[in-house]
This record gives C-alpha cells, sequence and structure tokens, in this order.
C-alpha cells in the first residue's frame, strides 16, 4: 500500500510505462486503465468489505485503487497499511471534507498520478458484484463518457438513492412526467433495470459510476464546498449538458450495503438538514433556469414539514433549516463544516 498526504496531490508518479502491458495473457481491453476512487470516514468495519471486493479484481480489470481518508480516527490508515498490494494507494486528508470534498481529491490525484482512462467511483460501502469489472471491460463504450451501473442493497433491491436519473428540464415531456410523478418521473424504473437494455440518463451516483477522461475533462471537479448530498447529481447533471453523454448499463451489478429506509436517515444526524436543503437548492437553481423561484413556492412548505421527524430537536432542526435555505438561495458555501457542527451544537 502506498501512503500520500493530501498537502500535495503531486507525490512521485510510480512507473506505468508498462500500463495495459500488464493485461493478463488474451485479457485486451478497448476500456483500458481503470482507476477507482473510494472516499471514507469513520466506517472501518464498512470499508474492509469494500477494499478486499475491489482487489479481488485482477489487476488487468482494476488497476489502482485510490482510498481517499477524510481524517478518520477508528484505525482506517492503520488497517490500510497493513494491505500489501501495490495497486491500493491511501490518500489522507488532514481534515474531513465530505463526500464532494473526498471525491474531488481523490480524481485530481488519480488524474495527475495515473491519469488512466477510465475513474470508478465509490462510496466505502459498495463494491462491485463478481464479474462486474470483466464485464465493463467487455462492453462497447464507444461514444460513452461516463457509465452508470445497476446498484442494489445486500438483498438484491434496487438501491432508491443510486438509481440513474433524466434531465427534469430536458423537455416539456420530461417536465409533465415530473409533474405528475414526483421522484418516478425522471428516476429510472425497476422495468429499465429488467429490461437489460443499454439506455442514455442524465445524472447518477457516485457509487458504481465509471467516469472516463474526457468525461472528467468536460464536467471538472466536483464542488468540494458541498460537503456532503447533491454534488454527484449536480456533476454528472453538469457533464449531461456539457456534451457528455451518461449510459446505463444494467449488466454491470454494485452492492451497496446502505439502510434501505434511506431516506429517513438523511438529515440525521442534526447537522446533516444543513446540508441537505442548502444543496438541494444549488442543484435546483442549476437544473431548473428561470423554473427555480416557482419550485420554491412548492417545495420550501413541503420541506420545513419535515420538522415532524425531529421531536425533541425542532428548534435545532429549525435552526439549520432556516440557514441551509437562506445560503442555498444566495448559493454561498463558505461555512467551513467545524461551523455548521457549531449549529447543530455538536462535534461530529
Amino acid at each position: 500500500m502506498n501512503f500520500h498526504h493530501a498537502e500535495s496531490f503531486l507525490p512521485v508518479v510510480p512507473d506505468l510505462s508498462a500500463g495495459p502491458d500488464h493485461l493478463c495473457a488474451g485479457c485486451r481491453s478497448a476500456a483500458g486503465r481503470l482507476v477507482a476512487v473510494v472516499v471514507t470516514h469513520d466506517r472501518l468495519n464498512a470499508l474492509r468489505q469494500a477494499i478486499v471486493r475491489l482487489l479481488d479484481a485482477p489487476p488487468c480489470a482494476l488497476h489502482h485503487v485510490v482510498v481517499v481518508d477524510n481524517a478518520s480516527r477508528d484505525g482506517t490508515a492503520d488497517w490500510l497499511a497493513s494491505i500489501a498490494d501495490p495497486r491500493l494507494h491511501l490518500l489522507r486528508l488532514p481534515r474531513n471534507l465530505g463526500g464532494a470534498g473526498g471525491f474531488a481529491a481523490g480524481l485530481n490525484f488519480a488524474r495527475r498520478c495515473f491519469d488512466p482512462d477510465w475513474y470508478l467511483l465509490l462510496d466505502d460501502d459498495a463494491w462491485p458484484d463478481p464479474g462486474t469489472l470483466a464485464a465493463f471491460h467487455a462492453s462497447d463504450l464507444t461514444g460513452w463518457d461516463a457509465v452508470a451501473g445497476a446498484v442494489r442493497d445486500p438483498q438484491g433491491a434496487i438501491c432508491d438513492i443510486n438509481r440513474p436519473t433524466y434531465d427534469p428540464f430536458a423537455s416539456p415531456s420530461k417536465f409533465l412526467a415530473t409533474l405528475r410523478g414526483g421522484r418516478e418521473g425522471f428516476h429510472l424504473t425497476a422495468g429499465d433495470y429488467a429490461a437489460g437494455r443499454v439506455c442514455a440518463v442524465d445524472g447518477a451516483s457516485f457509487v458504481g459510476f465509471f467516469l472516463s477522461r474526457r468525461g472528467l475533462a468536460l464536467a471538472g471537479l466536483p464542488d468540494p464546498a458541498l460537503f456532503i448530498y447533491a454534488d454527484d447529481a449536480l456533476q454528472t447533471l453538469k457533464l449531461s449538458r456539457a456534451g457528455g453523454r451518461i449510459g446505463f448499463f444494467p449488466q454491470l451489478r454494485f452492492t451497496h450495503d446502505h439502510p434501505s429506509a434511506a431516506n429517513a436517515q438523511i438529515g440525521k444526524p442534526l447537522w446533516k438538514i444543513y446540508y441537505q436543503h442548502r444543496n438541494a437548492l444549488i442543484l435546483y437553481r442549476y437544473a431548473a433556469g428561470w423554473m427555480f423561484w416557482p419550485i420554491c413556492l412548492v417545495v420550501l412548505p413541503r420541506w420545513l414539514w419535515r420538522i415532524r421527524a425531529y421531536p425533541g430537536h425542532r428548534r435545532a432542526f429549525l435552526r439549520l433549516f432556516l440557514r441551509g435555505i437562506w445560503h442555498g438561495l444566495r448559493r454561498q458555501t463558505g461555512s467551513g463544516h467545524d461551523t455548521v457542527l457549531r449549529w447543530a451544537g455538536t462535534s461530529r
């Protein structure tokens, strides 16, 4: 395992001159070199399984794994140091920059060190199913700038928070479908997963997401100031609006060991309330354009109604909610995470 401090994203670049020659005999991939980027913070138990599954892949399928450690205090760095696989690289950040900051740092690091043909983005509790990486290399990637896999929970159910999306403002029909069906109007359905056909989408999560070198150049790095929530939705929508093509490949299956009642966990712990609402407004403003303000009239009262889920903490909810709304409307992202924790009255 190779350890790198985040103060400089320009460590000594390993010798990659052999590149594709390291592929197994008879294994030649049009995809080229693939580097996984995994972001973690104080979730060693989850990370263990993800890293073991990734490193089970042969070097011809996965050339490097970059783990971005957001200043974990649970022994993450020590456990990673015990792994002898030279493909594993630890980028340890001096403070917690959240998922958005972690993916930005990890992509920047991987680009400067390895300049791979493709990146694979994953949370620390997700991994490719057996055969997925081989299937990726065997896929026809012509014309695609990014590829979203089919993400399911350990029981095999579709992971709702990782369903790829269409741009609800791309056409009148998409917008009307969203008005009629809400989330179901612009997210892929179970039928899309079952059909087994590749289809074009406009957005995806950073779980089981393959990003090409061209795709990264088109959209740039994620905005680290977002910390958590909406960074992946915003980044992939930027990619599609910049002319990048994102494909949903249902045969590329991933497991995300995430609670099935995912939406019930949003906003807990309390400090997440701030990011959830601030970043949603930033995303909506980018996506909706001139329709942003009418949409606010609809969604803000509904969001405020979430206060019911916080008995005993409603004053704190309201404080974080109002700050998030105010900063989201102003597109203000300068508040550091320590400040947000202080608003929530907690140290973590």
